[in-house]
């Protein structure tokens, strides 16, 4: 009776067990897919806005030289996640590259070669998390200009798997970050302060540039309780 009952509790252990480590490896296979497709993707929509900047360059300058411009509507500089105009504060009107990524407009890339980060810029005109769940995004100012005076700022998430801005951590000051815009500028930034503040803080965004370009980048910590934050500006 006694090995009895003893052969069946090891029976429903040893089942649990083959149950927990299937679910395990389905977890673990599900990250793994889902970093190689996010990385094959943003590679290929790279490439595909480099390739559209080669054929920009090579195509001749129209005779008239005119350019129109599109106004886009005004947007709450105080929110972290905000509805983004397609117009910047100059004038000039940088979507409708024709290059996608998840369903976005890609609007320029960012490479920071420390970390082995080249990912697709995309906007979030809907104001949600959705665009970060896949990709590099331009929280900063409400436009879908790169490169331009002032402070721009980017968010990723940190997935803890080396993808987005998964190693910001390893980042210090002196390491470049280099961001290219529609216009095909390719900006070198160098990293001046690295530093932890809470999730609600936003006063890095809209902060005093005296007119540099520079850069904010943002994540969370890995045990999520903070927020990362790095500077750079345009060497």
């Amino acid at each position: 009776m006694f090995n009895n009952k003893y052969s069946k509790t090891l029976t429903v252990v040893l089942i649990l067990v083959i149950i927990l480590i299937i679910g395990l490896l389905i977890f673990f296979g599900i990250r793994v897919y889902r970093k190689y497709y996010i990385k094959k993707a943003a590679t290929d929509a790279v490439d595909e806005f480099k390739d559209m900047l080669n054929e920009t360059t090579e195509k001749p300058e129209p005779e008239n030289n005119i350019i129109l411009n599109d106004v886009g509507p005004t947007v709450d500089l105080n929110s972290l996640y905000q509805d983004n105009q397609t117009t910047d504060d100059d004038g000039d009107d940088d979507s409708g590259t024709g290059v996608t990524y998840m369903g976005y407009d890609v609007i320029g890339y960012i490479e920071i070669p420390k970390t082995d980060v080249e990912y697709p810029i995309i906007p979030d005109y809907q104001g949600s998390i959705n665009a970060l769940n896949v990709g590099i995004v331009k929280l900063y100012p409400g436009n879908d200009s790169l490169n331009k005076p002032g402070n721009t700022v980017l968010a990723g998430h940190n997935y803890r798997d080396g993808s987005f801005f998964s190693n910001n951590k390893r980042l210090e000051k002196g390491d470049k970050i280099y961001i290219t815009g529609v216009d095909g500028e390719r900006v070198e930034y160098e990293i001046t302060k690295k530093y932890e503040t809470n999730t609600s803080d936003s006063s890095y965004m809209n902060r005093d540039t005296e007119g540099r370009r520079e850069i904010s980048l943002t994540t969370c910590t890995d045990d999520t309780s903070a927020r990362l934050i790095i500077w750079a500006q345009e060497v």
